[in-house]
């Protein structure tokens, strides 16, 4: 059963909704009289993915990351940090990244950027019920892009965009975020709490240095081969860091408390 789109937030509200089949014209190239115009007086939300690839990107930490490039509202609904790229205001709320010749970051260009014209959201968690994701199709003034180029099914524009491969890495943080924990909107975490949040879902390196050099790897059991990658493997920690957050947060049994004091040789 497809979800309504007055289930969802206010900007997809009136929005024209896509159905799986449906096709849509859609084009973006340096040839376009608006290129470039949709990276200004835009709000781009970022998925832990987007922090952690534009932080590669730039080649700096996580946490520095954070402080040049982001802000952190809470959401309404659930209180926890909304992570929005900073725009530059001196220049109409323009991305900071975004060139004369395009996007200066477009390898690690954010989800959002990737999706654009098609919107995905999901409605609110339910007791019971799996969210299924609701396709719409931004349809701005200034864009003409729509007006030209080949036509797209979402699946396709998905593949060609590869929006899936980041969708795998950020499907533990919709795990956090849309936790039956939150329904009814009665429950906030305290300050610790969120922090922990923050750390663990986008400060990534200041949770690997957590991890590594605290008592984590003597508390809980981590499997053999996920803990060889964790120094190293960035994918391997974010996943590590979602059920961290799932055990701590939730106390589900997402992570295995040890019993016994750990071998000879182990990490300290």
């Amino acid at each position: 059963m497809t979800t309504a789109v007055t289930d969802l937030p206010e900007a997809f509200r009136g929005r024209h909704q896509l159905g799986p089949d449906e096709r849509f014209p859609f084009a973006c190239h340096p040839g376009v009289p608006c290129f470039n115009h949709c990276c200004s007086d835009v709000t781009i939300l970022l998925t832990p993915a987007d922090a952690l690839r534009l932080a590669r990107r730039l080649e700096i930490r996580t946490g520095e990351f954070l402080e040049r490039h982001a802000i952190m509202p809470a959401a309404s609904g659930t209180g926890l940090p909304v992570v929005m790229l900073r725009m530059r205001d001196e220049e109409g709320r323009r991305c900071p990244f975004v060139g004369e010749a395009g996007c200066t970051v477009y390898d690690a260009r954010p989800w959002a950027c990737r999706m654009y014209p098609v919107g995905m959201g999901v409605p609110p968690a339910r007791a019971g019920v799996e969210p299924e994701p609701v396709y719409v199709l931004f349809e701005d003034d200034f864009c003409h892009g729509r007006e030209t180029g080949r036509t797209w099914t979402v699946e396709e524009w998905r593949r060609d965009q590869r929006v899936d491969e980041q969708e795998a890495l950020d499907a533990g943080f919709r795990s956090v975020v849309a936790h039956p924990w939150f329904i009814g909107g009665t429950r906030r975490l305290d300050r610790r709490q969120l922090e922990m949040f923050v750390m663990a879902a986008y400060d990534l390196d200041t949770f690997r240095t957590f991890v590594l050099e605290s008592t984590f790897l003597r508390r809980f059991v981590i499997e053999p081969e996920c803990e060889q990658r964790l120094a190293t493997d960035d994918d391997a920690l974010l996943d590590l860091a979602f059920r961290w957050l799932r055990f701590a947060l939730f106390g589900e049994p997402s992570l295995a408390v040890r019993t016994a004091p750990p071998e000879e040789g182990r990490n300290p």
